[in-house]
């Protein structure tokens, strides 16, 4: 049997955007009804993705707004990274662009494994502030997946995911993960961090010859 691999990833997004109640879905299989500000939480939680184990430590981060330096933490050892902003907030969008544009700046203008969630889609009928079509333009200029979710209702819309302008069909199958939608998304980016590894290891591979 394989060796176990590990995997950290990082939760970003703006203050009460749901990063916390993604995480305990995803570890628990709960939703966490009440708001309280995290400071920062460290999960651990063994996920099975095709034939290989992997030893996932998803980290909860504090909420971030446009002003926020980012500690070399969410850097160094990150594997990669769930973005995440409320449909219900344009505020938010706003601020996972600028988190973004600092990750890639941080870590020398090269890629990095992205999946980019527009969280609270069960409320969008009432207060959406941010197009469906506005997420998936935003995941294609970063070569990013993108989904929409309900961490309190486990439910994923809008599951044509992208990368780089191109739909990746197997997204869809998200929509038979329920009661487990949330662990979709952190699967997903498993397999995003294995193929921009292996990409790397192709380019290394080329460049060496």
């Amino acid at each position: 049997m394989p060796p176990v691999r590990h995997r950290k990833v990082l939760i970003l997004g703006y203050r009460a955007v749901g990063k916390t109640s993604l995480a305990h879905q995803f570890v628990e299989g709960k939703f966490v009804e009440c708001y309280e500000p995290t400071v920062e939480s460290t999960y651990n939680k063994m996920v099975v993705v095709g034939k290989d184990e992997f030893q996932l430590q998803l980290v909860d981060t504090a909420g971030q707004d446009e002003y926020t330096i980012l500690p070399h933490s969410f850097v160094i050892g990150i594997h990669g990274y769930v973005l995440v902003y409320s449909v219900t907030s344009l505020q938010s969008f706003q601020v996972v662009k600028t988190l973004h544009n600092k990750l890639y700046e941080s870590r020398g203008k090269t890629r990095m494994p992205v999946v980019l969630v527009g969280n609270k889609a069960d409320l969008a009928l009432q207060s959406r502030e941010v197009r469906t079509d506005e997420g998936k333009k935003l995941a294609e200029s970063w070569g990013a997946i993108f989904l929409e979710s309900s961490a309190k209702e486990s439910q994923v819309w809008g599951t044509e995911a992208t990368r780089g302008g191109s739909g990746v069909p197997n997204m869809l199958a998200l929509m038979s993960l329920r009661p487990q939608v949330t662990m979709g998304i952190f699967m997903k980016l498993i397999e995003e961090i294995d193929r921009v590894d292996n990409s790397y290891g192709r380019s290394t591979s080329c460049h060496l010859m």
